[in-house]
């Protein structure tokens, strides 16, 4: 699929999430006027980074990764030589949670399935979870469920498996905002990054 049409299909997405039924979420954001955040970056991207859900800053501007863990993101990018234009960014989760918390297994179940067509729109060789959530999720999808530990024990390791499209490694990281907390977490993300020199 060319790029230009990826990004019509990517598009329609967008535009599924918006119109989605009364849930929670929906009724939240649309209730605050915040935005559905699906995704950024390049439909031909061969590394797709997925976060758990949006945060405030978010919600309010429709960009995954804009507030402070997103400053964190791009300096980890920047140090293995990566710009956002090159990869692919989103979340499992489309709409802001209320008071950030962690998202739902319901609410998972609801936004699941978009991030699944987003992965097999753009075919990425490289997935990166960001965070706990995610994670377990991707393990999940892609039948990796007897491989999965701690985030703690996780970090940094290369699981290879298979997509419908070919070959797929998926890659577990600490959540960039987890370094917002623990400044020691910065340098382990910044070492587990190094992962990534050799796409």
């Amino acid at each position: 699929m060319l790029a230009k049409d990826k990004d019509k299909v990517l598009a329609k997405i967008e535009n599924e999430v918006l119109n989605l039924p009364d849930s929670i979420l929906c009724d939240y954001r649309r209730e605050n006027k915040y935005l559905p955040v699906i995704g950024k970056g390049s439909s031909s991207a061969k590394i797709i980074f997925i976060g758990e859900a949006p945060g405030r800053n978010e919600a309010k501007t429709g960009e995954p990764f804009c507030g402070s863990a997103g400053k964190i993101l791009d300096e980890l990018l920047l140090s293995v030589g990566f710009s956002r234009q090159e990869i692919y960014i989103t979340n499992i989760v489309k709409d802001r949670p209320p008071k950030n918390r962690d998202p739902l297994p319901e609410e998972i179940k609801i936004y699941g399935p978009f991030l699944d067509r987003q992965i097999e729109i753009i075919q990425p060789k490289i997935i990166v979870t960001l965070g706990r959530y995610s994670m377990d999720y991707i393990m999940r999808l892609f039948g990796l469920d007897l491989e999965i530990e701690p985030i703690s024990r996780a970090h940094g390791k290369s699981y290879e498996t298979r997509a419908s499209y070919g070959q797929v490694k998926i890659i577990p990281l600490y959540h960039p905002a987890a370094a917002i907390y623990n400044q020691s977490l910065k340098k382990t993300l910044k070492d587990d990054f190094q992962i990534l020199k050799m796409v």
